[in-house]
């Protein structure tokens, strides 16, 4: 019964999501390669032996692989799934839907063309959501202030609607959320608004231990909550501009807990790899469908963004390749390209093996 349990309940919802946000990744460098005249041999959800798929008539194979981490486009001119050059000779007609052939331009359209898929897949995700459920828009005003906290010891009093912090607008609480949880206990200037006139405050968030979605961390608080928990819907335009401005959130604040973490202002057992993800893609699938495609679209961004990373093996890697060659007018030679692959490789695998390893960790195999 814990074995089915399991499988129902984290392994499945897991292998749907990773599903879904490989399939889009890789989907976007399909369209492109075939919009641009390139003959895609393979897609493959996953690596490794294929346990299913069918074959095209196009001549593209379509196939399950039986690791279900990732995926890949094989285009025809390419040697392998990481998109190095074949050596095998071609005649004029294989040159023409050759990817290695094609322009510039066109090249470095259709390595993108994962990345920015991932994030229309969050953009189409959150706008549906704030059109039919709502988009979390809590006023920002202090309904209450725990005894003893930081805000407390700061002078916050219930009723103060927040106006800014760091000299940054706030609209929603839940903006407020997201700057605190960000601080990393840095200290932060918040005007509040009351009895009709602003007052500045000076707070720095305490650090505390929470044990919600993923399992116990450490989290930053001021020592408020809000008023109300509100939603406001909106009519599909505003949606998709919402949608959007939520998109480039995710995308920044990801990338500032990543600079945090390498400069140590936040722990680096933050960072999870698939087995974190599975687990909390179990959790959220008990909330409903609206809190599992929410986690869709955050780990979305979080794909795409990933495979930006100027990492030879990535999609960002082949892009830094990309503008070295539009610099030297001429592509980097074979050994120096081998190099960058070996090393991205390297880089990939011991990624993986750390996140790996903070995700047993966190289940407490040490």
């Amino acid at each position: 019964m814990d074995f089915l349990n399991v499988l129902t309940g984290t392994v499945v919802p897991f292998l749907i999501v990773l599903t879904v946000l490989v399939f889009v990744h890789e989907m976007g460098h399909y369209l492109i390669a075939r919009k641009n005249g390139v003959r895609v041999e393979v897609f493959s959800i996953g690596f490794g032996p294929e346990v299913f798929g069918w074959t095209d008539r196009v001549d593209t194979r379509w196939k399950f692989s039986l690791i279900p981490l990732g995926g890949y486009v094989k285009m025809f001119g390419d040697a392998d799934a990481a998109s190095r050059p074949s050596d095998a000779p071609m005649t004029e007609e294989e040159r023409a839907v050759s990817f290695q052939s094609k322009r510039l331009g066109q090249r470095a359209w259709i390595v993108a063309g994962g990345p920015l898929a991932n994030f229309v897949l969050a953009i189409v995700i959150f706008a549906g959501l704030f059109t039919f459920v709502g988009q979390p828009f809590s006023p920002a005003t202090v309904g209450e202030v725990i005894a003893d906290s930081a805000a407390s010891e700061a002078g916050f009093l219930p009723g103060d609607r927040i106006v800014r912090v760091d000299g940054d607008e706030i609209e929603r609480f839940e903006e407020l959320q997201t700057i605190v949880q960000l601080s990393a206990g840095s200290a932060l200037a918040i005007d509040v608004l009351r009895d009709g006139a602003e007052v500045a405050l000076q707070v720095t968030p305490r650090p505390a231990m929470s044990n919600g979605v993923g399992g116990e961390q450490q989290v930053w608080r001021l020592g408020i909550s809000r008023s109300g928990a509100e939603y406001k819907k909106h009519d599909p335009l505003t949606a998709v501009w919402r949608a959007t401005l939520e998109t480039y959130n995710v995308t920044a604040n990801t990338l500032k807990a990543v600079g945090q973490m390498i400069t140590g202002d936040r722990s680096s057992k933050e960072l999870g790899g698939p087995l974190r993800i599975a687990q909390m893609s179990g959790e959220v699938a008990e909330f409903g469908i609206i809190s599992l495609l929410s986690l869709v679209a955050i780990l979305s961004v979080n794909l795409g963004l990933i495979n930006l990373f100027p990492i030879p093996m990535l999609d960002g890697g082949h892009l830094v390749f990309y503008a070295i060659e539009a610099l030297r007018g001429r592509p980097l030679g074979e050994r120096a390209q081998e190099y960058g692959f070996r090393i991205g490789l390297a880089l990939v695998l011991s990624l993986m093996v750390f996140a790996t390893w903070n995700d047993l960790d966190h289940f407490g195999l040490f």
